[in-house]
């Protein structure tokens, strides 16, 4: 299932050059150009507020957005640079690059980890020890996944999965050239309680047999 794509809406920017994006700042504005796909640069403008808030939220130079510009067709993008100012560190313009459906790019992919009730290590109290809740992947921008699924079923105490162990999606590829943890399965807090103590008492066992 391809990922949904969010929308990014913005407004096509009267004018050109250093003056006319001064004024857009003014006017509570972010100055913004789209380039790329084949077709000519394209001055914009988004609204402060709603730029910020988008930034806030995180990973706004690795989503791939469709953009929305009133009187134009939605074309997907992604930002390639927000430049901010030096002392308030806030947006001052934004740098948007078209993309072909048949583009490659990288992004991060949620994963859903599923089968909790079968795995046998969670049954006997074990806990899973989530490592990576997203993983970046290349994939195409017309075919992004909705998200990377990670089956627990049959997995005991100890058991790490890997990004190997992962059937990805067709196309796509970790950015990452290593077999990186994804989870594992952690020993209930009573069992390592209890493993610790009988160590303990093993290595007291040791050092009186040893005194002897």
């Amino acid at each position: 299932m391809a990922k949904e794509i969010p929308d990014l809406v913005a407004e096509v920017r009267t004018g050109t050059g250093k003056g006319a994006a001064r004024q857009a700042r003014r006017d509570g504005l972010v100055p913004a150009v789209v380039y790329g796909g084949g077709e000519e640069p394209v001055s914009l403008n988004f609204k402060y507020n709603y730029l910020l808030k988008l930034l806030k939220q995180g990973r706004f130079l690795s989503t791939l957005f469709n953009l929305k510009v009133e009187g134009q067709d939605d074309v997907r993008v992604i930002c390639r640079n927000v430049q901010r100012d030096v002392v308030k560190d806030l947006p001052t313009h934004v740098d948007l690059m078209r993309l072909r459906r048949t583009s490659r790019i990288s992004l991060y992919i949620q994963i859903d980890f599923i089968n909790h009730e079968e795995a046998p290590g969670l049954k006997r109290g074990g806990t899973l020890t989530v490592v990576r809740p997203e993983v970046e992947l290349n994939v195409l921008a017309g075919d992004i996944p909705e998200q990377i699924t990670v089956d627990l079923a049959g997995l005991d105490i100890g058991d790490v999965v890997h990004i190997n162990d992962v059937t990805l999606p067709s196309g796509a590829k970790p950015t990452i050239q290593r077999n990186f943890v994804l989870a594992n399965i952690a020993a209930p807090s009573s069992l390592r309680s209890s493993d610790s103590e009988d160590d303990g008492a093993e290595d007291a066992a040791g050092e009186e047999a040893a005194e002897e």
